[in-house]
């Protein structure tokens, strides 16, 4: 899958607009969109592990407790330095019984060969999410971050993510919370580039009320 053009991200953006005009005022007062637009340095696995390390964190804690596995792990987040790293030895870097169990099953499914991350970029959103769900601990606001952020894909509509819907409530100024399953139907209009859409939302929420 080609990444995403300026000019293609452009286009996207004047579709968003013609599509709710209630998108104007973010649209016009953020930067463009960058999703898909440069290719991940990083594996699939090592952003899954840091994910999983991230989960129900503040950022800064979760950059210590990264900072202090990939020490542990020698310098560098693969399954076969991770494998080795016991329970015990994880703790010490701060990371959780549930979050250790969820990388270890990740790290064996990894090793085994039961998840191919090279094919994944052949699979639809739905096969990703179908293969990585079925691992303890990786939930679909993992997934769908993964597939926005790590491999770009336009076509993903976070609404389980809080930040989008308050970036929908402030910009179609609504006095009552938004249903995730409301906003489900409401992104239907934006099929193709739903994540697009998704980006601008959590950009709303930094608008000036």
């Amino acid at each position: 899958m080609g990444l995403t053009t300026e000019s293609e991200m452009k286009q996207i953006v004047r579709q968003i607009a013609a599509i709710d005009k209630r998108f104007s005022p973010v649209l016009e007062n953020s930067e463009l969109c960058t999703i898909g637009r440069k290719r991940s340095t990083r594996t699939h696995y090592e952003v899954l592990v840091t994910s999983i390390l991230s989960q129900q964190l503040a950022i800064k804690a979760a950059d210590t407790i990264r900072s202090r596995v990939i020490d542990l792990a020698g310098g560098k987040i693969t399954p076969e330095a991770i494998a080795p790293l016991t329970e015990s030895k994880m703790r010490t870097a701060g990371v959780s019984g549930a979050k250790f169990r969820a990388i270890s099953e990740l790290t064996h499914a990894t090793l085994s060969g039961s998840i191919e991350f090279k094919k994944f970029g052949k699979l639809s959103n739905a096969e990703i999410s179908q293969e990585l769900t079925a691992l303890w601990g990786v939930g679909r606001w993992t997934v769908e971050m993964f597939l926005i952020f790590h491999m770009g894909r336009l076509d993903v509509w976070p609404v389980g993510d809080l930040a989008v819907r308050r970036g929908w409530e402030r910009l179609h100024k609504l006095k009552e919370e938004i249903e995730p399953a409301k906003l489900d139907l409401m992104g239907k209009k934006f099929e193709g580039f739903q994540s697009v859409v998704a980006w601008y939302c959590w950009r709303a929420t930094e608008l000036p009320k």
